[in-house]
């Protein structure tokens, strides 16, 4: 075989495998679609249980006066003793709700249980079918399939649908996240199929290198797992307004009561998306001192306050005032919250905003 025969056929086998890898990110949509419709299935055919019907119904003052039980007076060999009545230890902090978690989506009903079963199952399918999708759009350019947002973005979702599937096998209470998730996972895979697909090709020369592989990689499981930690800090500040509402005499609606009231309590919330960031932010620090070693070898300099690394700094210096003022006892709860919100949105905007309309050395949107 001639040197141009094996480069026509090469040529070939990169296009058909990246042919292969689109029919897998479609197919991966029609079934992340189906896990939607089941997720909902969950949530609207699944009941209020015991439980949820009286989260609400638990205030401090009942905790206060389970903690004011008499004291136990025992008799043994003629005298008495009187011990004190050990303290109640209940899971929320100083100053906060004693509010139980609520059930789940299925609301504690069989039927909404089974659809939150195959929700999860064709959660899995979908994840294998994406994951196979992204290997593939790999194998047709032989590299890391990081070199443009099309590739980011499907790599992106894999990673987060990892993530909750991953809290999911270490038995976390967190299938509650899966409409929020598979919703805005749709989105992420609808907005890379269509505005930001870019064909197969190879890297700037600037992204030849291993740093590429430790620099992205740890960069995109990082924004996944800060997204769990958004979605997770949203909802705790539903829930939140949602159990202050009720503990001062106020009412809400049917559907507030009826969503809300099957999610994990606000302390709990609360304390998840906490410890979240806070695991995740260390790789955080890793990924912009990696990235600054790549920059030293692949420009000669390791940092220039170009667009990309200002926003990665950004976005380090918002969670570590987050994760600084959630550690002061004067600013945790919605205070922190809103920070952590602010800190993912420039995530999100060094993600999507630099890549896309701001120019630079990173530069590498390919739309």
């Amino acid at each position: 075989m001639t040197l141009a025969a094996a480069t026509d056929l090469a040529a070939a086998t990169n296009e058909n495998l990246a042919s292969i890898s689109n029919t897998l990110i479609y197919s991966s949509m029609a079934v992340y679609t189906l896990a939607f419709f089941a997720y909902i299935a969950e949530w609207l055919l699944g009941s209020r249980s015991k439980v949820g019907r009286t989260a609400a119904a638990l205030t401090p003052a009942k905790s206060a006066k389970a903690a004011q039980a008499p004291a136990v007076t025992v008799t043994k060999g003629g005298s008495t003793a009187v011990l004190e009545r050990p303290k109640v230890v209940v899971r929320a902090a100083a100053g906060q709700r004693d509010v139980p978690d609520g059930p789940g989506a299925h609301g504690g009903d069989e039927q909404g249980d089974l659809y939150g079963r195959i929700a999860i199952s064709l959660t899995v399918l979908a994840f294998l079918v994406e994951f196979g999708g992204v290997v593939t759009r790999a194998l047709s350019v032989q590299r890391a399939p990081w070199g443009n947002m099309y590739e980011f973005n499907i790599t992106f979702s894999t990673v987060a649908v990892g993530v909750y599937l991953g809290l999911l096998a270490l038995k976390k209470n967190v299938r509650w996240l899966g409409l929020f998730l598979i919703t805005t996972v749709l989105l992420d895979l609808g907005l890379a199929v269509t505005v930001l697909y870019t064909a197969s090709d190879q890297l700037v020369p600037a992204l030849h290198s291993y740093w590429l592989y430790i620099h992205v990689s740890t960069a995109i499981f990082c924004g996944a797992v800060f997204y769990v930690g958004a979605v997770s800090t949203l909802l705790y500040l539903f829930k939140d307004g949602y159990e202050t509402k009720l503990a001062n005499g106020g009412t809400s609606g049917r559907f507030a009561n009826s969503v809300l009231d099957r999610l994990p309590s606000s302390a709990s919330l609360d304390k998840f998306s906490y410890r979240v960031n806070a695991a995740v932010f260390p790789l955080w620090t890793f990924t912009i001192i990696a990235g600054a070693i790549w920059a030293g070898d692949a420009w000669g300099r390791y940092w220039g306050w170009d667009p990309k690394e200002t926003w990665s700094f950004i976005t380090w210096v918002a969670y570590a005032c987050y994760l600084h003022a959630r550690a002061t006892a004067g600013w945790k709860g919605r205070k922190a919250a809103y920070l952590a919100l602010i800190a993912f949105g420039c995530w999100l905007f060094n993600y999507y905003g630099v890549n896309i309309f701001v120019s630079g050395k990173h530069s590498y949107a390919g739309v």
